[in-house]
């Protein structure tokens, strides 16, 4: 699948993410069976390509629109986007999450809660001294190469590369893996995230 770059994230876009960062997936929404007494969710209807892309097309607005945020209006109105955003996209309400982020080291190399993410993502957490927040790196366009989906049900894998531009114009490309799962709303959930800087042998 070819990469699909990003524009800058409008500040209509921001302020809809700002207000609820789920609609900013833009995912197709389960099937639902009306009955006489309530709306049955399909929790377990088979994810689509569709949605995994979504998924990945909104992780990526959601990072552009935090590290906007915090160039545009300093970092505790990022950090109120970065709650949002990890309580929208990832499943640390289901139990935990398989996150091991791009640039930690032992022994908070895993983050599998919240506080732990939301470390990564902005900083400001003595409990996590050495965060100085990933999401603050001015990111201004993302782009996402598949390198492969895989699709079980109600869950799905895909691999490949992530690459982010900043305000300068320079590009960081990550390897990354993400794990979805179909969470209570019926919408995609990370459950595993995994991240790391490609190999460059000596």
């Amino acid at each position: 699948m070819l990469a699909r770059p990003l524009a800058a994230v409008s500040a209509l876009s921001l302020a809809a993410l700002a207000a609820f960062p789920a609609t900013a997936q833009m995912q197709p929404r389960p099937t639902t069976v009306e009955t006489d007494r309530a709306e049955v969710i399909a929790l377990y209807a088979p994810i689509t390509v569709a949605e995994v892309e979504a998924a990945q097309k909104a992780w990526g607005d959601a990072l552009v629109a935090i590290s906007t945020t915090h160039d545009r209006e300093g970092h505790a109105a990022a950090r109120r986007l970065a709650e949002q955003v990890i309580d929208s996209a990832y499943a640390y309400d289901m139990g935990k999450v398989l996150f091991k982020p791009t640039l930690t080291v032992a022994p908070q190399t895993f983050r599998t809660d919240r506080e732990g993410a939301l470390a990564y993502f902005v900083g400001g957490n003595s409990r996590f001294a050495g965060d100085t927040g990933f999401a603050l790196g001015s990111w201004r366009q993302y782009a996402v190469e598949n390198a492969g989906i895989v699709i079980t049900g109600n869950t799905a894998i895909s691999m490949g590369n992530v690459t982010l531009t900043n305000a300068r114009g320079e590009q960081t490309t990550v390897d990354k893996t993400w794990g979805f799962v179909r969470g209570p709303d019926g919408r995609l959930r990370i459950m595993l995230h995994h991240s790391s800087l490609p190999y460059r042998p000596n």
